[in-house]
Parts: C-alpha cells; structure tokens; sequence
C-alpha cells in the first residue's frame, strides 16, 4: 500500500510538473505561430491519445512517466509543404526559437512561484526555532548558545521555523563564510547577537541532515500537557470533533501525562477506534478517534501548542513566493557548482525513486508541505533544464547563443557530436541517482 501511494503521488507530481514544463513550449510555439503536431506527456507508444483543434494536434499520454515533449513541424524531422514551410520550427528567427525553447523552463519557475504562493496562503506549520539542550564543547556552545534560547534570524535573514533556520545557515556556508550571526532572544526576553565559527563545518553537514548533531544544539522539546494547538483540515481529528485548545486527558480510560504520551498511543493503533476523554471549556467531554493509517503508523492530524503557523494574504504570500522561488534556483545552482568542484558530495542527488518516497510522505503531510514538494521539485526541473548540456533546453539556448555571435547555425555534425557527449552526461547522472537511490532504499 505504502508503495502504491508513492508511485501514484510520483505520477501526480511528475504528470502535473511535465505537462506544465511542456505547455510552456507549446503555449509560446502557438501564439508565434509554429505548428505543434504533437503534444505528448511521458515517452513511448501512446496508451491514450486524441487529435483537436484545426490543425489536428494529436495530445497523447504515453507509459514512461520520465518526461515529455512537443513535436512542431520541422524540416529536419520529416517533409514539410511548401504552404507550411512559414510554420515551420526551423525556418523561424533566432528570437522566435529561443523564446519556445525558453518558455518550458520559464513556466516552471511561474508554476513554483504558484505554488509557494498558495503554501504560504494556506499556512505552513513548522516546529518553533527555540533551543533545547547545547552540547559541551560543541561550536553551539562555543558561540554562546543557551538553552530557552529562540533563533529569529541568521544573518538578518528572519526564521521562524528550524527549518528556516536550517535552509538560511545552508545558503550562507554556501557562500563560504566563516562564521554565522544568529540573532537570538533568551528567556528573559533579551536580544542578542551570537556568532558561531564554521572553521570545522562543511556543507555536507548539513546538507546530509545533521545539523542538530554538527551544531551540538537540539530543538526544545518539553513535556507538554497533550493540548491540541491546530487540527489539520480532512484529517482523524477533525473528523472526531476535536478543536485547538482541547486538552486531552484519557485514551481509552488510560491517562496521558503529555503530548509524547498521546503521540506514542496515537502511533500505535492505526485504523483502530479510540475513546477520547477531553477537557474543553472547563467541562469534559468524550469522543471518539480513529487515526489514519500512513505508512503502517496511527495518524489523528493535530500540532502541538509549540508549533508555529506562517500564514499570509494573497498579496505577501506571492511576494514570499517569488522570494522563495529565487533563493532555492541559487540554493540548487550554488549545491551543483560545489558538487562540479567535488566540495560536496554525489551522494545527495536523488532520482525517481527517491522523489517517488517524498513525494507520497509529503502527499500524507498535508497540503501546505505537498505544495513545498511541488515547488522545490518544478525549481529543480527548471534549474536543471537550463544546463548548457545537448538535448537539455539550456543546451538548445547555448547553441542558438553560439549562433547568434558567429551569424549562423552550429553544424549538424557539431550539433550530433554534442549531443551524444550530452547523452552520455545524462545517462551518467541518472546512474549516479539511481545508485543513491537504491542505496537509500537498502540502508
């Protein structure tokens, strides 16, 4: 079951980042007047397939998920009447052609601007940036970190979230600083300024998912009374009537001290009915739960008190948005410069199987964290498709740069050389994926 909700979350997200991907050529390539003669998502013969429109552009779905293309007239592909010679891809302008062959990577940066847009409107929810326990000895502690400590922003760039925290210390060690300025408020409501020294960490420290270890901090986490801050919408405990401040007091006749209680009982009865004994408005109440089954483990959708929301209106969820859009295209071109000069390692690029993993558990997490799946991945996809490699977007646009400075096309022979030197590129690095993959897989 856990495999088939990955694969169909992997086809949701491939199918919808593709279609937009290929939409963009077939949009620009339509109006500048191309002819489109087919219009296909995923490779292979057609399991489904359909001609509209008066020039009977065939629109087809085919059974390898990996991509997708837009066929146009061309006179490189086939022969082309004389009558339709001006519809031709190949017989267009410089200016023409680089704008279709741009326009797919444009339309996924526009559908991550989207995406963001509504994550932020929706509300993402994230664990608190408050400190927990500092290691002795460790580079936390060295900068003067104490525990009740809250990061509200490294390097002036505001965090409200760990995970904010974690990306904003990533883009900065990204640029090879030495030390990081964490702004902090202590306990007693105090502000200050602490530097930390990044002489012995690298990025793959974090980048490999041990910030908290490198660091020698570990997130608050107190014994909480089982208090309901937020219930996820469509979710076990909106179903069973519980609301934010309810705070719960038996499982099934059994007591729970605090919230890692509830999670622990919670965890372990998945799809099995449970008697809730709640204390909502000074008066008890009791109802009954049944946790959603995700990945073999019970779910009821609610966040702790200690968790934070960043919802926005319309207009500043778009500007963040677009922010967000442009800090992961120079987070992902900044990771792949360092993994070309071997300061970071291969082991971090993922392939389908791992995006398939993410993106059934980001499916199960809710909206706003499957909208941040959605994003990351369309930036990626737009970021790697503008790579100067042959049979890339990025490799089209270099040889139509080339063209453009020396007055003429690149030759065909040049242009079939490269082109399998870009196969080859692409083949390798699918194995490289593939490789971690399974390596993670089996792990």
């Amino acid at each position: 079951m856990v495999f088939l909700e990955a694969l169909l979350a992997f086809a949701v997200v491939i199918g919808i980042l593709v279609t937009i991907h290929e939409f963009g050529h077939f949009w620009v390539a339509k109006i500048l007047g191309v002819k489109i003669l087919r219009f296909s998502i995923g490779f292979g013969n057609p399991f489904w397939s359909r001609r509209f429109g008066t020039d009977q552009t065939e629109f087809a779905i085919a059974p390898i998920p990996l991509g997708g293309y837009v066929k146009m007239l061309d006179e490189r592909e086939g022969e082309v009447a004389p009558e339709e010679l001006h519809r031709a891809f190949n017989q267009q302008s410089l200016k023409v052609r680089t704008a279709i062959v741009f326009a797919g990577p444009l339309f996924n940066f526009l559908f991550a601007i989207l995406a963001y847009t509504m994550m932020y409107m929706y509300g993402i929810t994230g664990m608190a940036a408050l400190v927990g326990e500092v290691s002795p000895q460790s580079v936390a502690e060295q900068a003067g970190f104490h525990a009740g400590d809250q990061i509200t922003a490294v390097n002036g760039q505001p965090t409200l979230r760990w995970s904010s925290v974690i990306e904003a210390s990533l883009q900065q060690m990204l640029d090879d600083k030495k030390e990081l300025v964490y702004s902090v408020t202590n306990r007693q409501g105090y502000e200050s300024k602490l530097w930390l020294n990044l002489e012995n960490l690298t990025v793959d420290d974090i980048a490999g998912g041990e910030f908290f270890e490198k660091f020698g901090m570990r997130p608050f986490r107190p014994p909480l009374p089982a208090l309901i801050g937020e219930v996820t919408a469509n979710s076990a405990a909106e179903r069973a009537g519980l609301k934010r401040g309810d705070k719960i007091i038996k499982l099934d006749n059994q007591e729970i001290s605090d919230w890692t209680a509830l999670v622990k009982y919670i965890i372990q009865r998945p799809d099995q009915d449970i008697r809730v004994e709640i204390e909502r408005n000074h008066q008890k109440l009791s109802l009954m739960l049944r946790p959603d089954n995700v990945n073999g483990k019970g779910r009821m959708g609610v966040y702790a008190p200690y968790f934070v929301t960043e919802h926005y209106g319309i207009w500043k969820a778009f500007i963040l948005g677009a922010e967000k859009t442009w800090d992961m295209s120079v987070l992902t071109l900044r990771l792949m410069a360092k993994m070309l000069t071997l300061q970071i390692s291969y082991e971090h690029i993922s392939g389908p199987i791992s995006i398939a993993q993410f993106a059934g558990q980001s499916a199960q997490l809710g909206i706003a964290v499957f909208l941040s799946f959605l994003g990351l991945v369309s930036v990626s996809l737009g970021v790697l498709n503008l790579l100067p490699i042959p049979l890339l977007d990025g490799g089209h646009l270099f040889f139509y740069l080339i063209e453009g400075i020396k007055g003429s096309p690149v030759s065909e022979n040049t242009e079939s050389i490269l082109q399998r030197v870009g196969l080859t590129l692409l083949i390798g690095l699918m194995g490289i994926a593939v490789f971690n993959d399974l390596g993670r897989l089996f792990s």
